[in-house]
């Protein structure tokens, strides 16, 4: 069975006049790139939150969800491996 991915389009928002258009957590200056990192650098997601107090795990896991649409959409290119 499929998983499906929240909704994110409740709490994620780009305003070009709130970090230069950045798309950032609803409410908040947090940008989605800023919750992600945290998360590729080893922090749970409690921890981010306990870390940004105007954060919830929803908004974590709509980044999550925006970081997967995105990815769909985009692919980034590597560096490739010779044999």
């Amino acid at each position: 069975m499929a998983k499906v991915h929240p909704r994110y389009d409740d709490r994620i928002m780009a305003d070009p006049m709130v970090c230069h258009g950045e798309p950032c957590i609803r409410g908040t200056r947090i940008s989605v790139s800023v919750v992600l990192d945290n998360l590729a650098a080893g922090m749970t997601p409690a921890e981010i939150t306990r870390s940004y107090p105007s954060l919830t795990l929803e908004d974590i896991q709509a980044a999550i969800a925006y970081a997967a649409d995105l990815a769909r959409e985009r692919i980034v290119p590597f560096a490739t491996v010779s044999s």
